[in-house]
C-alpha cells in the first residue's frame, strides 16, 4: 500500500514537473514575442519643400533711340511765309508748322531729338536772312513741338548779329521749357567746364559743340558768350575728357568742311579721329549743306566711335539740287549696368535717313518731308527743277548713294 502511495505521489510530482515547465515556456515565448500593432493605413508624412536656388543678378541693359539732324537754315523766304500763313489764320506772330508737318511722325519713333540750327533764334531783334541771319522765336518754338529737345548753336553764323544777337539768343532758349538743351555757347574760359548734360531714363550724356570759323567775325566785344573754334586744340581735348568722365555717352557736333563739297578732307578726318581718341562717342558733322560720308572709328582706349562727316540740309531756300538732299543720322545708344554697378555705354545701327527740301515755283511753300514719304510728282514741282532740270527721286537717291557707304543706309 504504501508503494502505491509513493508512486502516486511521484506522478503528481511529474505532473506538477511538466505542467511547471509548460507555463514557463509559455510565459518565455510570450515576453519574446514581437507585439504587433492593430492593423491601419499608413499616413504619409509631407517633406519640407526645397527652397530655389537664388538666381544670379543679371546685367540691367537701357537703350534710347537717337536722331540727328543737319542745318536747319532758315532765310528769308521762310519766315516770310510764316507770317502770311499765320496773317491768313488771324493769329499774329509767324506760322511754321508747314515748313515740319510731314516730319513729325518721324521724329515721333525717337527718345532723343537732336538739330544744328544754323541762325540765331529770338524774340527781340528783326528778321533778317543771307548774309547775317536772324529768325523769329516762333521757328524755335515750332522744333519744340516737332519733338526736338538738343538744340546745337555753333556755327559760322553764331555771331552774326554782335552781343545783341548772342544776349537775344540766349534770353530766348532760357525761356524755353527745362527739358531743352543747347550746346556750343560758353560764358567765357571760366565756363568751359559747365558739360551740357542730359540725363534720360539712367543714361547721362554730354553735349559739346565747335566751329571751324564764324565768317570772319572776332568775338563780340561785351558778348555775354562765345564759341570754341576747333583749332583750339587743348580745350577741346579738356572738355571732351571731361565730359567722357561725367557722362555716359558723349556727342561732340563739329561745324567744318568745305561748303558745296561732298568730299571729306584730311582736316575733318584727323580731328575726327583725335576727338575719339580723347572721348567722344558720336562726332556729328554740319556746315557743307550737303551730304557727306561715315564711318566707324577706332579710339585710343579701344572704343568705337563714330563720325557723319555731314548731314547736309533741313530746311532752307538755297537753290541748288544737292543743297536739297540732307540725311537724319540714327542710332541706338545701349548701357549696359552690371551687377556689381559698373557700366559699359556704346552705339549701334547707324543709319542714315535721307530727308528732301521741298518748294514750288519762287520758293513757295517750303517744307521737308522723309525721302521715304516723297514722290515723282512732288520731285517734278520742285522749284530747283528751274536750273537742275534732272531733279528727281532716283536723283536724290543717286546722291545718298554715292556718297554714303551702303552699310550705313536702309532705303
Amino acid at each position: 500500500m504504501k508503494k502505491v502511495l509513493a508512486g502516486l505521489g511521484l506522478l503528481v510530482a511529474a505532473g506538477c514537473l511538466v505542467l511547471s515547465s509548460s507555463i514557463f515556456f509559455e510565459q518565455s515565448a510570450a515576453a519574446n514575442a514581437t507585439v504587433e500593432p492593430p492593423f491601419s493605413e499608413a499616413t504619409p508624412v509631407e517633406s519640407e519643400p526645397l527652397p530655389s536656388p537664388t538666381p544670379e543678378p543679371e546685367p540691367v541693359v537701357q537703350t534710347l533711340r537717337f536722331s540727328a539732324t543737319g542745318d536747319n537754315l532758315i532765310h528769308n523766304g521762310i519766315y516770310e511765309q510764316a507770317r502770311r500763313r499765320a496773317q491768313q489764320n488771324g493769329k499774329e506772330g509767324y506760322d511754321f508748322s508747314l515748313c515740319y508737318e510731314a516730319m513729325v511722325p518721324f521724329y515721333q519713333q525717337f527718345d532723343i531729338n537732336w538739330i544744328n540750327q544754323e541762325t540765331l533764334v529770338n524774340d527781340t531783334l528783326e528778321p533778317s536772312t543771307y548774309p547775317c541771319f536772324s529768325t523769329p522765336g516762333d521757328m524755335g518754338r515750332a522744333l519744340y513741338s516737332v519733338g526736338f529737345r538738343v538744340f546745337n548753336l555753333s556755327n559760322n553764323h553764331t555771331y552774326d548779329k554782335g552781343a545783341a544777337g548772342l544776349e537775344a539768343t540766349q534770353s530766348f532758349w532760357d525761356s524755353m521749357p527745362e527739358d531743352v538743351i543747347t550746346s556750343g555757347l560758353y560764358a567765357g574760359s571760366e565756363n568751359y567746364t559747365n558739360i551740357p548734360i542730359q540725363e534720360k531714363d539712367g543714361v547721362r550724356i554730354a553735349y559739346l559743340g565747335y566751329t571751324e570759323h564764324t565768317n570772319g567775325i572776332p568775338t563780340p566785344a561785351g558778348a555775354p558768350a562765345n564759341v570754341i573754334y576747333t583749332s583750339e586744340l587743348e580745350v577741346l581735348e579738356q572738355q571732351i575728357g571731361l565730359a567722357r568722365q561725367q557722362a555716359d555717352f558723349v556727342v561732340v557736333s563739329v561745324h567744318w568742311g568745305v561748303e558745296g563739297s561732298h568730299e571729306v578732307t584730311q582736316a575733318q578726318r584727323d580731328l575726327a579721329q583725335n576727338m575719339a581718341d580723347w572721348g567722344a562717342d558720336v562726332i556729328i558733322g554740319t556746315h557743307p549743306h550737303v551730304v557727306q560720308n561715315a564711318q566707324w572709328l577706332t579710339a585710343a582706349d579701344g572704343r568705337s566711335a563714330f563720325v557723319a562727316y555731314s548731314l547736309g540740309n533741313f530746311l532752307n531756300a538755297q537753290s541748288t539740287a544737292d543743297t536739297m538732299i540732307g540725311a537724319v543720322l540714327t542710332f541706338t545708344i545701349e548701357k549696359t549696368t552690371q551687377p556689381d554697378g559698373t557700366s559699359t555705354t556704346v552705339l549701334k545701327d547707324p543709319i542714315f535717313c535721307p530727308v528732301v527740301n521741298h518748294y514750288g515755283s519762287s520758293y513757295s511753300q517750303i517744307r521737308v518731308y522723309p525721302f521715304e514719304d516723297y514722290t515723282d510728282e512732288l520731285a517734278a514741282q520742285h522749284g530747283v527743277r528751274g536750273k537742275f532740270p534732272g531733279f528727281s527721286k532716283s536723283y536724290i537717291e543717286s546722291v545718298i548713294r554715292e556718297n554714303i557707304d551702303a552699310e550705313f543706309l536702309n532705303f
